[in-house]
């Protein structure tokens, strides 16, 4: 199954909302719009959008509009190669999927030939460090981890300190599930930044938040608030293949213009990949008539 038929079936859930819908009849696709949890306020620009259009072809029009939408914050996660790793620092509320998306990540790098190293920094979930060293040793990349509870910027301080000794390309950052509204486990996200820039300067190069795409609405708050306290970078977006709110990465984009870099579908190391504009817009609205 190529990318397109794994993007299609993930987005299944999510693209039967428009199963009732039809261009012929604006406000039942209004209403479909809405339940993919685009938001009401999305859901009524582009419906308006559409009785302005003179356009024969309605289903096609809306395509052009979300495309044109989704096409600026449709980019890839860009590695620079240079003489100090490429850090990326992984951000997200509990079982957002950072570790696996780190672990995917980390095995697409390898392939391209990169070096890549990861550093467990959720010290205080039981399993966290045991998750990624599974990843670490599927993709045979050197792993630093701390004891249970340890304060998650020393360790990063400690493995940033060995790893100028054994240098790599990129090293992955895997922070505790922390809720947006905590905001001591917030002090701490921005804390292993600062100790991260007192090795490198203007780093790290990313900070990606991971967005589970169950969550519908309230990933919107959740960008707002890890926004605060750390400046992003871009977004990844998980579990779409379990969605029926898939719409909301239109309201993602629209509200907050930051890069999303790509979208998990599945379990596979390779049902994780870039995001393309064409390619959601073609599969969330496959169902309208």
């Amino acid at each position: 199954m190529g990318w397109l038929d794994k993007l299609k079936q993930g987005m299944k859930k999510t693209a039967t909302r428009f199963s009732s819908a039809t261009v012929a009849d604006l406000d039942s696709l209004e209403e479909a719009l809405i339940t993919t949890d685009m938001g009401v306020k999305m859901a009524t620009e582009l419906t308006s959008l559409l009785k302005k259009e003179k356009s024969e072809n309605i289903k096609q029009k809306l395509s052009d509009i979300l495309i044109q939408k989704l096409t600026p914050v449709a980019k890839p996660l860009e590695i620079k190669k240079s003489d100090i790793p490429f850090i990326i620092l992984m951000a997200g509320v509990n079982g957002a999927g950072k570790t696996t998306t780190i672990g995917k990540l980390a095995h697409q790098y390898k392939n391209q030939g990169y070096s890549v190293a990861m550093i467990a920094a959720d010290t205080f979930r039981a399993g966290a460090s045991e998750q990624l060293s599974r990843w670490a040793e599927r993709t045979q990349c050197p792993i630093f981890i701390g004891d249970p509870n340890e304060d998650p910027a020393a360790l990063v301080y400690k493995s940033l300190e060995d790893l100028k000794k054994n240098p790599v390309d990129i090293l992955f950052i895997d922070t505790a599930g922390r809720l947006q509204n905590k905001t001591d486990l917030m002090g701490e996200l921005s804390k292993i930044r600062r100790v991260i820039q007192k090795h490198y300067e203007n780093t790290p190069q990313e900070t990606i938040l991971v967005l589970d795409g169950t969550s519908g609405q309230n990933i919107l708050s959740q960008v707002k608030l890890f926004g605060e306290a750390t400046p992003l970078t871009g977004l990844i977006m998980t579990k779409l293949d379990g969605s029926a709110k898939g719409g909301v990465l239109v309201a993602l984009a629209d509200s907050f213009r930051l890069p999303i870099y790509a979208l998990g579908v599945g379990e596979s190391v390779d049902d994780l990949q870039s995001f393309t504009a064409p390619d959601y817009v073609n599969a969330l609205l496959e169902n309208v008539q």
